[in-house]
């Protein structure tokens, strides 16, 4: 093994109660019109299915009941409090993935019995303790300039170790990567007799390392991908030459798979053809410092990708393995895409954002005894490895037309419908909300809170120290007593809705399932996730001469649990229709029983294991007159969260206020003229003497950019904005999508070829200054607006260590402009601005989707640095906002994009959401942290809910 992978390749270390749900109790249900009255019960009573009250006591496997006898409250208040510390962060390209994972992990295990502090390892190995507020940072720019000033750094690896020696009792790391999944941090924690979650240090080293892994399970005869490991600065061509000659590949184009050895699944993955273009893809990881040692793999033509999550249910260290449901990777393509695309392979843009590239598949579609060889060979493999607590396995199964060569004796993995080939394996699973991880688990009954928590206690078997901590209990403890429910009053209903087919519906998914999951906090509260299909969901169920778009008609899905847990909107609705479709349902229950009977064989002799949380319930369809009008019979909130269309143009809202719902956001008035840029910006241009600016507008037709001369439509708009840079944007559509920065005709003529193409998106650098992927509006807008492209200092992040400059932030200031986002929170007439936050663009000059909503991606700075705006400078701000929030007449909340003077304060408005983003890194979370005292993120969502509640609906 590679001296690299040990821990000498660290310089700094230097140490001296609830139901179990039958798999047949419910089946499928589809709401036919008019609604029955059975299936207004069901869905009025889904959230129990969710959250089994505490008082529950009894278990249903399989039909046999059994009692379960609860401790007593004095008892229970002797119980030690688990400490655990999450570690997050680390050097390798994952770290903002990891900070996601943080995060998700923070929301569900945090409770009366269990508390949690967080760590952070940054780039160069230093330690810091910080604040569980840090983790709701977007990236770990956001605050690795901050680190010194604001958190507890420690002076050594081994510092850091002596500290947590006595501050937690077990730690549980979630490092992706370089030091959380090479055995870095495990022997460090070993070293100092900490208790860990997860596997141990050697074997970590072994299982890590792809070509040392293929070797391990070659070894244990399982038939491997041929390879070859590449490393230093000098490769080896020769050998290279070789190993494509025995592969029968031809040397100059031949189609193989390079990546690291050692970065997890998906960073510099990348396919390559022949030896010289396999050596410079190989040159080219090297040459980024993601690793410096890669591997050469056949391209597995015909394949089909999986993914399993193997759970331990053993005690002590004897391990017991139980695989999951697994899932299937399904790589898509739709429309018109990038040739860079043709070789399309499951990467980091994939794995981590959401995007309809990749669907989902879970169970997947092979047959079964593939899916009995992935759960057996996965089991089988965590056992020969020493593999503890959990991990994720990732494959390949290939069709029995199929062939991969393999070592004499490797027969296992070979079925009659094909090839089971194990390639990945994961021993820190990413943990985000909608993780495979999660996915998978909720399949058979486990929530977010429920898996992590058994997980957490497996690992406490390990360790006889902990045998106390026995009562810390598998199922969610951390509901907020500040609701001060009781059984005595009936809990309020919340229907969190989103969805729908604007472009922004991917960003729409992962606000409503936060919002979902953060409000399940509340034990006076029933949350039910509803998904507001497209609208040619509709119009394909209506014959060709009654195909006019009637909104009360469009189809509204109540979802279970396990069915919101997807990356689409496209991915849930196919789920939901696969749920209410007979043979499948049948296949997955069948499955589903055989996993959840693995499971109860081992868990069952957990004292600490209170059963399964979620229970096996079809989704329910219904139009959207249907589930108005059931909103209203249930006394419903309808906290809405579909970003763009009939959730922010005033529709969804005028349909609610007509019912006298209460829903979250502004009203039906406010909410029509934010979505009309143009209608926005007439509505304040009044108010340019008290400091708010709008910014001068062209509207443009589609029809005429598409007929009338590019380079006469050029010269027209410059000349009456009086500017030489131009942006544009549809007039009508969400913040991000469609908005461009155009520096000549060339760059126009580009925009209005996708906009007639009808383009999903514009691929980086298609226009005359770099820029990331724009993602265009599908349809195509009728109007768009130009403006003059309003100039702003760049501001540079500063954080790697061979900089003078490391963790500073850099302005020069020339202009005085920068850009912010700012929310606005309150009732109407007297909305309150929360802290701004300063938006730093990674790529190009225009915020993409991805930097403002995708954990991982994007920077904020909350609040604006002094060195950039003066304490006077952001009070003025702040009444700026408040005044365009007041005058726009907002209430519940909203997002306001704009442009502030460093020196007065002064603002030019850019525009209102009034539905904004709410994923896990929304900048609305950073400025609610931001409050005294701060607001996490399930009390935002209960504030907003609470906003709702209150209004007068007229």
């Amino acid at each position: 093994m590679a001296s690299s992978s040990s821990l000498s390749f660290y310089p700094n270390i230097s140490l001296p109660r609830k139901t179990l749900f039958s798999e047949t109790a419910r089946r499928c249900v589809v709401v036919s019109l008019p609604l029955s009255v059975k299936s207004r019960w069901l869905l009025q009573n889904r959230c129990s299915g969710i959250r089994v009250p505490r008082s529950a006591a009894t278990e249903v496997v399989h039909g046999i009941v059994e009692e379960l006898g609860e401790k007593e409250e004095g008892e229970k208040e002797k119980e030690r409090v688990l400490r655990v510390g999450v570690i997050c962060g680390g050097p390798s390209a994952e770290r903002g993935i990891s900070l996601n994972s943080a995060r998700s992990v923070i929301d569900h295990i945090q409770g009366d019995d269990l508390h949690v502090s967080c760590y952070y390892i940054d780039a160069n190995l230093n330690a810091y303790a910080i604040s569980t507020a840090q983790v709701y940072s977007n990236t770990p720019a956001d605050f690795d300039f901050k680190l010194e000033s604001l958190a507890q750094g420690f002076q050594s690896l081994s510092d850091f170790a002596e500290h947590l020696a006595t501050a937690v009792d077990i730690v549980f790391p979630v490092i992706h990567g370089r030091f959380g999944e090479d055995g870095g941090i495990q022997e460090l924690l070993e070293k100092s007799n900490i208790p860990f979650v997860g596997t141990r240090s050697n074997e970590c080293r072994t299982a890590f390392d792809k070509y040392d892994a293929s070797l391990e399970l070659s070894k244990e005869g399982f038939i491997t991908v041929p390879s070859f490991p590449l490393q230093g600065s000098e490769l080896d061509e020769s050998g290279l030459s070789k190993w494509f000659a025995r592969n029968q590949l031809d040397p100059n184009s031949g189609k193989v798979v390079v990546k690291p050895t050692r970065a997890g699944s998906s960073i510099g993955v990348t396919v390559a053809y022949g030896v010289t273009d396999s050596l410079s893809k190989a040159n080219g990881i090297i040459s980024e410092g993601i690793d410096d040692k890669v591997i050469v793999e056949i391209f597995l033509e015909g394949g089909s990708e999986f993914t399993a999550i193997i759970l331990d249910v053993g005690s002590g260290f004897d391990s017991e393995p139980v695989v999951l449901l697994p899932t299937e990777v399904e790589l898509q393509s739709h429309g018109n895409i990038d040739l860079s695309e043709k070789d399309a392979i499951f990467n980091y843009r994939r794995k981590y954002l959401p995007t309809q590239q990749v669907a989902y598949h879970t169970p997947p579609r092979f047959p079964l005894d593939v899916i009995k060889s992935i759960r057996e060979g996965a089991s089988l493999l965590f056992k020969r490895l020493g593999l503890q607590d959990f991990a994720r396995i990732d494959g390949w199964f290939l069709p029995s037309s199929g062939s991969v060569s393999s070592s004499v004796g490797n027969n296992y993995g070979r079925t009659e419908s094909g090839t089971v080939i194990f390639t990945d394996i994961n021993l820190i699973s990413g943990m985000e909300q909608t993780s495979f991880l999660f996915q998978q688990a909720s399949k058979v009954g486990f929530s977010h809170s429920n898996i992590l928590r058994t997980i957490i206690q497996r690992a406490c078997l390990r360790f006889p120290s902990l045998s106390s901590y026995s009562g810390v209990s598998s199922a969610s403890n951390r509901r907020s007593k500040s609701s001060q429910h009781t059984e005595a009053f009936p809990k309020q209903k919340v229907f969190v809705i989103f969805g729908g087919d604007t472009s922004e519906r991917q960003v729409s998914l992962m606000s409503g399932t936060n919002v979902w999951l953060n409000l399940q906090a509340f034990d006076d509260l029933e949350v039910i996730p509803c998904l507001l299909a497209p609208a040619n969901e509709y119009l394909s169920a209506q014959s060709s001469d009654t195909k006019e778009m009637d909104i009360g008609s469009r189809m509204v899905w109540s979802l279970p649990y396990s069915l919101v847990l997807r990356h689409t909107t496209e991915e849930v609705l196919a789920a939901c229709r696969e749920a209410i479709e007979p043979a499948q349902a049948a296949l997955t229950s069948q499955l589903r029983k055989q996993v959840v009977g693995d499971l109860i064989e081992g868990l069952k002799k957990h004292s600490w294991f209170k059963g399964f949380d979620i229970s096996d319930e079809p989704p329910m369809r219904f139009s959207l007159d249907q589930w108005i009008k059931l909103a209203k019979e249930v006394q419903a909130t309808v906290f809405i969260a579909v970003h763009g269309g009939i959730g922010e143009d005033g529709t969804l809202q005028s349909l609610l206020e007509a019912e006298g719902i209460p829903y979250t956001g502004p009203g039906l008035m406010a909410s029509r003229t934010c979505m009309d840029k143009l209608a926005t910006s007439l509505a304040l241009e009044h108010l340019a003497n008290f400091g708010v600016f709008t910014i001068c507008k062209d509207v443009r037709t589609k029809v005429d950019l598409l007929n009338m001369p590019i380079l006469d439509i050029w010269n027209e708009v410059t000349s009456k904005l009086h500017c030489e840079t131009l942006c544009v944007k549809p007039a009508r559509d969400g913040c991000s999508t469609g908005v461009a920065r155009l520096c000549c005709a060339g760059d126009l003529a580009v925009y209005t070829k996708a906009l007639d193409d009808v383009l999903p998106r514009i691929p980086s650098n298609s226009l005359s200054k770099p820029h990331g992927v724009i993602e265009m509006p599908n349809p195509p807008p009728e109007l768009l607006i130009f403006e003059p492209f309003i100039e702003t200092d760049e501001i540079i992040i500063s954080s790697k260590s061979t900089n003078e400059n490391a963790h500073r932030l850099l302005w020069e200031g020339h202009s005085r402009w920068v850009e912010i986002t700012v929310g606005v929170i309150g009732n109407c007439g007297s909305m309150r601005s929360l802290t701004p936050s300063v938006t730093v663009k990674e790529t190009g000059d225009i915020l993409s989707l991805e930097e403002k909503f995708q954990g991982g991606t994007g920077i904020n700075l909350t609040p604006p640095p002094l060195s950039i705006i003066s304490n006077e400078a952001l009070v003025k701000c702040k009444q700026h906002i408040e005044l365009i929030a007041n005058t726009l007449q907002l209430e519940g909340f909203s997002r306001i994009d704009a442009f502030v003077n460093a020196d007065s304060g002064e603002v030019q408005i850019i525009e209102v959401n009034t539905v904004p983003g709410m994923t896990p890194s929304t900048v609305l979370i950073h400025q609610a942290l931001e409050e005294q005292p701060p607001m996490y993120p399930h009390q935002f969502f209960r504030t907003l809910l609470d906003l709702a509640s209150e209004r007068s609906v007229m």
